[in-house]
């Protein structure tokens, strides 16, 4: 370790690596060493021995995959397979996030029926799916299920369900996304029989699976910081026409692209599709063909992305004042004894005309507002109400949810940062009273969540260089499990406070190092105001930030993110 710089030697040692054997592993991720071998997943030897006779008899094939930003990306990883061997009898089938719901249901199986389907690959769902795979197997259509999902007690009854998280699974990682699994199965298909392509010609297929595993949350190591890591570099070389169309349209430069242009702005498009509509329009983006197709696609979902954006907005605003009319002042302070409820631990609003597809975004600026779990819910039709829910990273809110009274929820799942749930409408009225006593319940049990913030070093602006930034991107890419690294700048003075963008609603704070030289330090969708008291020149104030390069419209530039500020007094 001591042939690494200081800073680089900290940051490691920050992230658990204390040796060089295990620093030269991190920094350095190895396809041949870090990629497992796929046969070692429950049931991919009879998934493989079934797909080939499928193949091989030229059986009809549905791709079922889920309608996000991991089951999309994984949906195209199987249709581009299948398309490059020669197999054309498949069908990519995702359902509707409004009107089917999640994972696999008895319309789209009759469907398949009809349409003489003999075999379902799921992506990214199925094996929750118990009673649908029954009903698909008393139909005669055989089910392989891939997913990265917890079992529950009873596994589907089928061909094969592969899940790293099956209770016997001998997998070495268990934190695969959708996609990722789904190209497992690739491999294994490719490690079994030679359809005549190129050595390691499914690697072009990680452009995919990079995105779903930047997209998806799952914590980026092992073999997961591999695949985001060559998920990279394919994308950065990656041939396909839809994704440069949506690149160029978002004025992101395709050799720089990074996880950060796929969280913010190609995930959110992908998304948007099956919030705003038809998941299919995301899954169109990816396997269009020609320059015309992938234009008109990448334009419509940059379109329906920001109604999604001007949706939300809409809801964020409408809650807000739901909030100031409730509790008195929207920042959760007492002003009078109406104010005083705002003592209640948990926000819970809802409205029957409010999507609930949007509502886990909404929930984000409502923690970000008033720092604890926020549970929030709309309507489809029908007499189910659907919410989604967000922690404030103090209390599970899946603990909230197991603690409540039985029978409020009809279902509820997720972690401890966020979740869904539906509800009746006629017990829609209890949730706010409920969940404060399972708040309670919580607390009393001492399941506190919260980890204090704490920075990986101590630097000055005259750090903040070109030389340490390049030893920072050694450790991308960032994400779940390997975080950004937080710098801290004590007794900085503001140079300048000013608010850009086209709304003016992003802040930027200017610093000067010891040479004269300005350092930028920018906070999006943050005010002056969101630090206890407004932010103006000549302040000092210790300062957390991550320290990153932008190269928005092609120009270069290094500069600090800001994630908190201490003003001196």
């Amino acid at each position: 370790m001591l042939s690494y710089p200081p800073l680089l030697r900290k940051l490691l040692e920050n992230r658990g690596i204390k040796t060089a054997e295990e620093a030269e592993k991190f920094l350095q991720p190895d396809y041949e060493w870090d990629i497992h071998d796929p046969f070692l997943l429950p049931d991919m030897d009879k998934a493989v021995r079934r797909i080939l006779e499928a193949i091989e008899k030229k059986e009809k094939i549905v791709i079922y995959s889920d309608y996000d930003a991991d089951g999309i990306p994984g949906g195209v990883v199987l249709h581009d397979f299948f398309q490059k061997i020669g197999h054309d009898n498949f069908a990519n089938y995702i359902p509707h996030r409004h009107l089917e719901g999640f994972g696999l249901n008895d319309e789209a199986i009759e469907k398949f029926k009809e349409d003489k389907v003999s075999l379902i690959i799921t992506v990214d769902c199925g094996v929750a799916d118990v009673a649908e795979v029954a009903k698909a197997k008393k139909q005669g259509i055989d089910v392989i299920i891939t997913d990265h999902h917890e079992p529950g007690k009873k596994l589907p009854t089928c061909i094969a369900v592969i899940d790293a998280k099956r209770e016997d699974s001998k997998y070495p990682f268990k934190d695969l996304c959708g996609a990722g699994v789904a190209y497992k199965l690739v491999q294994g298909i490719l490690k079994k029989k030679d359809f005549g392509l190129k050595e390691g010609a499914e690697k072009w297929f990680l452009d995919m699976v990079g995105i779903a595993t930047l997209s998806d949350m799952v914590p980026l190591v092992g073999e997961n910081r591999a695949l985001a890591f060559y998920g990279l570099k394919v994308l950065r070389k990656s041939p396909r026409v839809g994704l440069m169309k949506l690149l160029s349209l978002l004025k992101i430069n395709q050799k720089d692209i990074t996880e950060d242009d796929i969280g913010f702005s190609i995930s959110p498009r992908i998304n948007a599709a099956s919030r705003m509509g038809n998941p299919e329009d995301a899954f169109k983006l990816f396997v269009a063909n020609t320059d015309e197709e992938a234009d008109i696609c990448a334009r419509h979902l940059d379109h329906i992305n920001n109604e999604r954006k001007g949706t939300v907005a809409g809801i964020v605003k409408e809650v807000r004042k739901i909030m100031k009319e409730r509790y008195g002042n929207p920042l959760g302070v007492p002003q009078d004894k109406g104010a005083l409820d705002m003592q209640k631990k948990v926000i819970v609003i809802g409205n029957p005309e409010w999507k609930p597809s949007l509502l886990g975004l909404v929930a984000n600026s409502l923690v970000d507002d008033h720092h604890r779990p926020v549970f929030l819910w709309g309507r489809d039709g029908g007499n189910i109400l659907k919410g989604s829910c967000r922690g404030d990273g103090c209390v599970s809110v899946l603990d909230l949810m197991s603690e409540m009274e039985e029978g409020i929820f009809e279902e509820f799942g997720g972690h401890s940062m966020s979740g869904g749930f539906s509800v009746v409408q006629e017990k829609a009225y209890l949730l706010e009273e409920k969940l404060q006593l399972a708040y309670e319940k919580v607390i009393l049990k001492g399941v506190i969540i919260k980890e204090e913030v704490v920075a990986d070093a101590k630097i000055t602006f005259d750090e903040a260089n070109s030389e340490n930034y390049r030893l920072i991107e050694k450790l991308s890419p960032f994400g779940v499990g390997n975080s950004k690294p937080l710098f801290l700048f004590e007794k900085a003075t503001i140079e300048n406070v000013k608010m850009f963008g086209k709304e003016a609603n992003h802040l930027e704070l200017t610093f000067k190092n010891s040479h004269g030289k300005n350092i930028k330090a920018v906070g999006f969708f943050t005010k002056a105001t969101d630090f206890g008291s407004e932010l103006k020149t000549g302040n000092k104030i210790n300062l957390l930030a991550n320290f990153e390069k932008s190269t928005f419209r092609g120009f270069t530039e290094l500069r600090l993110r800001i994630v908190d500020v201490e003003i001196m007094l």
